[in-house]
């Protein structure tokens, strides 16, 4: 009996279809086109095996498409900018650039030797100059049509290494490289004009029907349309330049409650008034030190300076409110500055008790006095609650409905302004750094801002850059920085911020369709393969980078880039779970805790141990990590056990949506399993055919449960059912294996070496030729049930009896509830068990099982 060697047999497979130009796709007008596509990855140096996951999936649905007979696009690329790089540069005294190809080459030879059916011909990363030229020469068509501007905002600022950081690279207040404190500073940058789209892009969420709905919603928070009040309150003594505050609110219904108004430390009341107050602008220097994202203001603790100023309430002219800069307050949302309404709002009640403010109900809720404890009354919008005493006469109503009423009221006094606003910024893409593509624009004294003419492009990085001080190595690089205005000719200084790396990756799935073209992208290919049809990739981008690739699609199309119908890049998007593992750890010093990795920990009945002998604990399950060393090599399972079993397990395990606990048991299984395929087919390749049993009822049971697991793959397949379709394949294995030599045997052996490629192609190509077919399995069409042995005739249902199963029945499929009960009650062997009890129950439950209560 032959054994399935997978290390000789997996890479003779890989070559043969690189040999063939199996994956490499060409664009076909007489054939339907599908393009698959995974985020691509940051080149580490490293898979892990959730990228085996993520792009098994990929793989799965590629190559059942390419069977189903469409012109099937599935590359890959690198997503290579980035600070990362530039770490390693300072750590390792190597160019940035060199540390990124080294990884790409790793890399690649590890994603190949998983077997995925990529066109590597596609293959690109965005640190090429050939891709990072024509995302340059996007930036110059959008600047042209208006779609970027330059302009001031407030950044997280690192003093150290002298560069803006994003929110993502700010932690707990410093910054993720130098540790240096994070400081709030005003800056010019340059910004996509994203929020001129905040209605086109909300409103076409309802468009993305094959998108998880979690993640429409989190697109729709983001994008945070709402429709609110702007109002001035006077300064009840007004300063110079200053006579009132302006605040947007999107409750103006408790307007009866406000006890307070709440300013940004950058607004300009606060810079104003910190000029004369020392203290003020401590606290305000203080402030800036936290990050400017809102997640980063809301885990920070509420603080707040009172400015000594009033301001008038502007519907009850008797009361005044006093004005507080506050730590919470956003520059960039709204008007940088809030009236405080303690009652109806968490953070306004906390601080309120902090600083001893008065708290005042606008409104009582279902069974509530006025009072108001430690929790704040928030009622949603749609709920019907009773205003006390309002301002507007209204009584009892739903809070929107009384929001319009509100503004309607207020407008029609003259008192305010009805406004809808976003809660989606410009995107800043703006980085003072050297790895990232460099901005295509030129500043000269004479002409002002300019961008750089495109038969100038690509503006390549420099080499010769060191990291030996702080900030920009663009910036004191002279061959670099200092260049000729294209447009005077005059001496003029180049642009040294390069882009935010979300920008790199918001186009790629475009540039993927013509990788080689002279412009972004070439009119016939982008119009043949666009859109996506399926996009596969974690939750963890379900907001910016999905909302900058819709961004980007729309300002391509603009453009001329994209065709009129490609305003959505993807049709589809699947967000799988992770890849888990249980954690090992002994004791180390000082109560922390030192942690092993798998391959050093030895599981037994009575534990876990390391090598020396030494307890080890195990952990809880979690996603795989460095930093806790539960990380399982791919490398190491590609060795051991062959890439297919790592196919297999990642596929079979649970539903790709959800988390897949990794373990060594599971592993051995999912091997020890394909070697009985494997032995199955070799059995039937040594077997002769019994031609008296080819009509066989054994025989035709067989071939029924062969073509229905080809049914109801199919689905599973299109339903991303990838565990089922696996469950069916265990099935029809332990059938095969039940079965005597018969055409119908070979036959279902065939047609599962077909239904398992897309999941373990190697094995699927050698099952193939070991039976004699020709050609690769690869290039074979996906087998088609035959639908008259899916007409089921009759089924078989098992009796239960007080719960036990004690017979099975053979009804036809057709049997009424009443036919199947008469026929239970009079068969032998049920009527064996009952022996003459009485029957108190009888339940049938349609096609499935039939229950007797005696």
């Amino acid at each position: 009996m032959s054994r399935y060697n997978a290390q000789a047999v997996e890479p003779k497979w890989q070559k043969a279809w690189d040999d063939a130009g199996v994956f490499e796709a060409r664009r076909n007008p007489d054939q339907p086109k599908y393009y698959v596509l995974e985020m691509f990855p940051y080149p580490s140096g490293a898979l892990h095996m959730g990228h085996v996951r993520n792009y098994t999936m990929g793989d799965v649905v590629a190559r059942y498409k390419a069977a189903q007979g469409f012109a099937v696009l599935h590359p890959m690329g690198w997503d290579a900018f980035g600070l990362p790089a530039e770490n390693a540069a300072m750590e390792r005294k190597v160019h940035p650039g060199d540390w990124t190809y080294q990884n790409i080459d790793t890399m690649r030879g590890q994603f190949k030797a998983l077997g995925l059916s990529i066109d590597w011909s596609r293959e690109f990363a965005t640190c090429d100059p050939e891709y990072y030229g024509q995302q340059q020469a996007l930036f110059i068509d959008m600047m042209n049509a208006g779609l970027v501007a330059r302009k001031t905002a407030v950044v997280n600022w690192d003093p150290v290494d002298m560069t803006v950081l994003a929110n993502e690279q700010v932690e707990n207040g410093r910054g993720w490289r130098s540790g240096a404190v994070v400081e709030r500073k005003e800056l010019t940058q340059w910004f996509f004009r994203i929020s001129d789209m905040a209605d086109e892009l909300l409103d076409a969420i309802d468009t993305l029907e094959d998108w998880p709905e979690k993640v429409r919603l989190m697109q729709a928070n983001w994008i945070g349309k709402s429709r609110g009040l702007e109002l001035p309150f006077q300064l009840s003594t007004p300063l110079p330049g200053h006579d009132s505050v302006l605040c947007y609110t999107t409750r103006p219904d408790t307007l009866r409650g406000a006890s307070f108004i709440a300013i940004s430390p950058d607004h300009p009341l606060s810079r104003a008034l910190e000029a004369e107050n020392a203290d003020l602008a401590a606290f305000n220097t203080e402030c800036r030190r936290t990050g400017t994202s809102e997640e980063a203001l809301e885990k920070a603790e509420k603080r707040g300076f009172d400015t000594g100023l009033t301001v008038k309430h502007p519907v009850f002219a008797d009361q005044t409110l006093p004005v507080w800069v506050g730590n919470f307050v956003l520059m960039d949302y709204g008007s940088g500055a809030v009236f405080g309404c303690p009652a109806h709002d968490q953070r306004d009640l906390d601080f309120a008790r902090k600083y001893d403010l008065p708290v005042a109900n606008a409104f009582h809720m279902p069974g509530e006095t006025a009072d108001v404890g430690t929790e704040a009354l928030v009622p949603p919008k749609t709920e019907t609650v009773d205003y006390v005493d309002h301002f507007a006469g209204i009584t009892t109503t739903t809070g929107q409905e009384a929001i319009d009423a509100t503004i309607d009221w207020m407008e029609a006094k003259g008192l305010g302004t009805g406004q809808t606003k976003f809660r989606l910024r410009d995107w800043g893409v703006s980085r003072q750094r050297y790895w990232g593509c460099p901005i295509p624009v030129i500043h000269c004294d004479a002409c002002g801002v300019v961008p750089e003419r495109k038969e100038n492009l690509p503006i390549e990085l420099p080499k010769d850059v060191t990291f030996d001080r702080p900030g920009n190595p663009l910036d004191w690089h002279p061959t670099f920085r200092d260049c000729t205005c294209p447009s005077c000719g005059g001496a003029a200084r180049r642009e040294t911020d390069t882009m935010d790396t979300f920008v790199d990756s918001s186009w790629y799935y475009a540039r993927f369709t013509a990788p080689r073209a002279t412009t972004p992208t070439e009119a016939d290919d982008v119009a043949y393969w666009m859109n996506v049809d399926q996009y596969i990739g974690g939750v963890e981008h379900a907001i910016l980078h999905l909302l900058y690739s819709r961004f980007f699609a729309r300002a391509m199309q603009r453009t001329g880039h994209l065709p009129k119908d490609a305003v959505e890049p993807f049709n589809a998007l699947f967000t799988q779970g992770m890849v888990t593992h249980e954690t090992y750890s002994t004791p180390g010093p000082s109560g922390s805790r030192i942690w092993h990795s798998p391959d050093q920990v030895i599981r037994t009945e009575e534990g876990a141990t390391l090598a020396n002998g030494s307890a080890v604990e195990v952990g809880p399950i979690i996603k795989m990590s460095k930093s806790k060393k539960n990380v399982v090599d791919p490398k190491d399972i590609v060795a051991q056990y062959g890439a297919d079993t790592a196919r297999w397990f990642v596929m079979s395990d649970s539903p790709p949506e959800r988390d897949v606990e990794w373990t060594a048991a599971g592993a051995d299984a999912a091997w020890k399993h394909l070697q009985r395929v494997w032995r199955l087919a070799d059995e039937v390749s040594q077997s002769a055919d019994d031609p008296s049993t080819s009509e066989g009822e054994e025989a035709l049971s067989l071939r029924r449960l062969t073509h229905r697991t080809i049914k109801d793959m199919t689905s599973d397949i299109e339903d991303f059912a990838f565990n089922k379709a696996v469950a069916r394949l265990y099935e029809l294995t332990g059938a095969i294996a039940k079965a005597k030599p018969s055409p119908a045997r070979r036959e279902a052996m065939l047609i599962m070496a077909r239904l398992m490629t897309p999941v373990t192609p190697h094995l699927a190509e050698e099952i193939w030729q070991h039976l004699g077919q020709e050609g690769l399995i690869s290039q074979a069409p996906w087998p088609v049930a035959d639908e008259s042995l899916l007409v089921v005739s009759e089924i078989v249902m098992p009796v239960q009896i007080n719960g036990k199963r004690r017979a099975e029945l053979s009804v036809p499929a057709d049997a009424t509830k009443e036919q199947v009960e008469e026929m239970a009650l009079a068969d032998a062997t049920v009527q064996k068990y009952l022996d003459g009890q009485t029957v108190r129950k009888l339940i049938v439950v349609p096609g499935r099982i039939v229950n007797v209560v005696v």
